[in-house]
């Protein structure tokens, strides 16, 4: 849970760097909590309200990691509208976010592992 209230601290962060881990525990909470808004939302009939709300409020700093998971791995953070396309980009997005960290720094910043170290 630490690492989701990290991400949401740097709500609007879109320099630096965000380990696989980072990134990985942020989209295992989040979509705990957007399963669960949605268990919450079919038992009371709810039009999909609080679901849309929740996406709002995490749409930039799920952004954000996106951007600094793929500064970590030594692309630019442009290399997220892959997503766009159809399949394809779907997969080398996949593949860019299961990648390690560069070792060395790269002109985002220092490896965020030895960093912490």
């Amino acid at each position: 849970m630490n690492w989701y209230i990290e991400v949401l601290k740097k709500y609007a962060v879109f320099n630096g760097r965000a380990r696989r881990k980072e990134f990985w525990m942020f989209a295992l909470f989040n979509a705990l909590i957007t399963i669960a808004i949605a268990f919450i939302e079919g038992m009371f009939g709810s039009p999909g309200f609080l679901s849309a709300l929740y996406c709002l409020a995490v749409l930039l700093p799920s952004i954000g990691v996106s951007i600094r998971r793929l500064h970590d791995i030594g692309k630019s953070g442009w290399w997220l509208l892959i997503t766009l396309v159809p399949l394809i980009g779907a997969i080398v997005y996949l593949v860019f976010l299961i990648m390690d960290s560069k070792d060395e720094g790269n002109p985002y910043g220092p490896n965020p592992k030895t960093a912490a170290a």
